[in-house]
């Protein structure tokens, strides 16, 4: 099977694309014919060698070649015993690259957990969801906030951003979108109550939109210590980088790491389902054939991009 890969550590220049063996789904998982896989920063700190040495995953018996990719649609191949998909059903999974089978970016994946793609919906729209979907959920479930309450997100019209509106507008909480000026009329039609232009003065507009700021903030700017003024005291802060603290004013920091929730097929049906329903917006910007991955990790890399990158086997 060909799959995107690289056996060092380095610029985009290392990514290439190999023939590897087949994998063999065990009891209790399925292999997919991946039609589709997103590109994400992740692949990004995982290739550069940002988010961990040769040692370390060698450490953690992943070993070249890497295989990136969190997020991924296509078609049931294969089944192993126990498990109720049939060949050729339409699913989207999630799954952690920094595993010794590798990541999404191949033509077959072998995963535990998977979730039908909802009717109508393209696969390559449909491998926009996972990763994104199930890091905003996870950072709403940390927040635990009440419909009625406060949601402030930055990087509003990104792909995590994006999601955090709609999916805060669904749980009934009012969301202050930050975003650049050109993208307030995407941010409210996802459903945001108000808009905050980014740049030195989101901060006091937040404050201006919630007097004594949000009950919670999804930070998908990565703005990190830097929105916490935007939070009332006592309030929460989910990152979605890592960024622990230090906080202030009693304001609780929860680290989002999705790699969590990659088992939790209940949540990514949820989400599904919202889709269905036309309550969450999935974009696709551009595809890339894997040939092209190194171009499509530039293109991320250098920002901007509205919809999401999307490697098409």
């Amino acid at each position: 099977m060909r799959a995107v890969t690289f056996s060092r550590l380095g610029g985009p220049e290392v990514l290439e694309v190999s023939d590897l063996p087949v994998p063999e789904p065990g009891a209790g998982e399925v292999r997919i014919r991946v039609k589709t896989a997103t590109v994400n920063p992740t692949d990004i700190s995982f290739r550069s060698g940002r988010q961990l040495s040769m040692a370390q995953l060698a450490e953690m018996n992943v070993r070249p070649p890497f295989i990136p990719g969190m997020e991924l649609a296509g078609v049931v191949d294969a089944v192993g015993e126990g498990t109720s998909w049939r060949v050729g059903d339409r699913v989207m999974a999630i799954v952690n690259p920094r595993r010794p089978g590798g990541g999404a970016q191949a033509e077959l994946v072998v995963v535990p957990a998977v979730a039908r793609v909802p009717d109508g919906t393209s696969l390559e729209a449909a491998a926009t969801l996972p990763m994104n979907g199930l890091t905003v959920r996870l950072a709403l479930d940390q927040l635990a906030l009440r419909p009625g309450q406060t949601l402030g997100v930055t990087g509003a019209a990104g792909a995590v951003g994006g999601y955090a509106v709609e999916l805060g507008v669904a749980e009934g909480l009012r969301v202050i979108a930050v975003a650049r000026p050109q993208d307030e009329a995407l941010v409210k039609r996802f459903g945001a109550k108000t808009f905050v232009p980014s740049g030195d003065a989101a901060i006091r507009g937040v404050r201006d939109a919630a007097p004594g700021g949000v009950d919670g903030l999804i930070d998908a700017a990565v703005l990190d210590g830097a929105v916490l003024p935007a939070i009332r005291d006592g309030g929460k802060l989910a990152t979605v980088r890592g960024f622990a603290g230090p906080s202030e004013r009693g304001i609780t920091i929860e680290p989002v790491r999705v790699t969590s929730y990659v088992h939790n097929h209940e949540a990514l049906d949820r989400l599904g389902r919202l889709v269905a329903d036309g309550r969450l917006t999935l974009r696709v910007g551009e595809t890339f054939p894997p040939e092209r991955a190194a171009d499509a990790q530039k293109k991320l890399a250098a920002g901007g991009t509205r919809g999401r990158l999307v490697i098409v086997f």
